[in-house]
């Protein structure tokens, strides 16, 4: 049968009008089963500096054929702000205990399948008693539990006080740091001075901003919770308050015998950070894949030794570890977990005022 010009046109037309159809039906089912995590093997996740190690980073990458992008953050405030912005496209976040509380009660989180993560079985169960807000793991794993310290570089300081109110020496003033953190801080001061780290009484709160005003903060180049490390190492800060794992990766390691890291033996606030899928997380089964291969023992003793840290919530990780942690788990025995203060919270804001940016 003779089919004419027109037909042939009419012809052409058609089947070009179906092809694109066609296309454009496949391409946007990729792009929804990518938007549902189906596809995408990428897990995005948000951590403190100095806390990830590369090496466990690179054999989950590799046993589960993925890829894994990490973001940074130096203080919880910044991390709240940040996802609260819209700021997320984050599969797994790292808040510490006082943040994982308020974004629970804010519903930023998404719960966790604990059915999916067998080796929860290995998280002590001490740390569970000292996490009263999410006791059985509905909304958070944790990580790690510590506490910020003192270093001191021996080779210029000799004679100190091993306590917070080394800060109040003037003999280091223009040679100090703290951290640029309100509760750090405060409750530092609050410890020192005998009270709760989380304290909400008025009179106890006052004692302690005029301790951090009048002995403390004269003796500060500034509060830092970003550079303490590198101007430590670089001789430009003597003592600093930080995390030893911050202090210590930006040492050559023949350098170490240089510093007197230290927890105060009057105690301070202790940090349990956890792991926690925010809401929006598009690799949802990932992250929890990636939260159990963590806790696997041996990967978690991997995390420990890289970071020279006590096995403060894993049950087995610690017989397993390699090297000599830079503080000992028994150092945090006076120390206090930082809860959500709720309303409270405001009190803290007004006094941080006063003290980070008043002179």
């Amino acid at each position: 049968m003779k089919i004419s010009i027109m037909s042939k046109r009419l012809l052409c037309v058609i089947g070009t009008v179906m092809l694109l159809s066609m296309l454009f039906f496949a391409s946007g089912c990729k792009k929804e089963e990518t938007a549902s995590g189906s596809t995408d093997k990428t897990l995005y996740l948000y951590n403190w500096t100095y806390y990830t190690p590369e090496s466990v980073i690179e054999k989950f990458e590799k046993e589960f054929g993925v890829k894994v992008v990490l973001d940074y953050f130096a203080s919880n405030e910044d991390m709240f702000a940040k996802l609260k912005a819209g700021g997320s496209g984050y599969d797994i976040v790292f808040p510490s205990q006082d943040y994982t509380s308020i974004m629970m009660h804010e519903k930023m989180l998404l719960p966790i399948d604990k059915n999916r993560i067998p080796n929860l079985k290995y998280i002590d169960p001490m740390v569970l008693e000292k996490a009263t807000y999410d006791p059985d793991m509905s909304w958070s794993v944790p990580y790690f539990m510590g506490a910020s310290g003192i270093a001191v570089n021996t080779t210029k300081v000799s004679d100190y006080e091993r306590s917070w109110n080394i800060f109040a020496d003037d003999r280091l003033a223009g040679r100090m740091s703290m951290l640029d953190d309100m509760r750090e801080v405060m409750g530092d001061a609050l410890a020192y001075l005998g009270y709760s780290v989380n304290s909400t009484d008025d009179a106890e709160l006052a004692e302690a901003q005029r301790l951090v005003n009048d002995k403390w903060k004269p003796n500060l180049v500034k509060f830092d919770a970003e550079g303490f490390a590198k101007s430590f190492s670089s001789g430009e800060f003597w003592v600093v308050q930080g995390y030893a794992e911050a202090v210590f990766e930006e040492l050559e390691s023949s350098r170490w015998d240089e510093v007197d890291f230290f927890l105060p033996p009057e105690g301070g606030p202790m940090y349990l950070d956890s792991m926690v899928i925010p809401k929006g997380a598009k690799h949802v089964e990932l992250a929890h894949e990636f939260i159990n291969f963590i806790h696997r023992p041996e990967v978690y003793a991997e995390f420990l030794d890289r970071f020279h840290f006590p096995a403060s919530v894993h049950t087995e990780a610690g017989a397993l570890m390699t090297v000599e942690p830079f503080y000992e788990g028994k150092d945090l025995a006076n120390y206090e977990l930082k809860n959500d203060l709720g309303a409270d919270l405001e009190k803290y804001n007004e006094i941080w005022q006063s003290i980070r940016y008043v002179d």
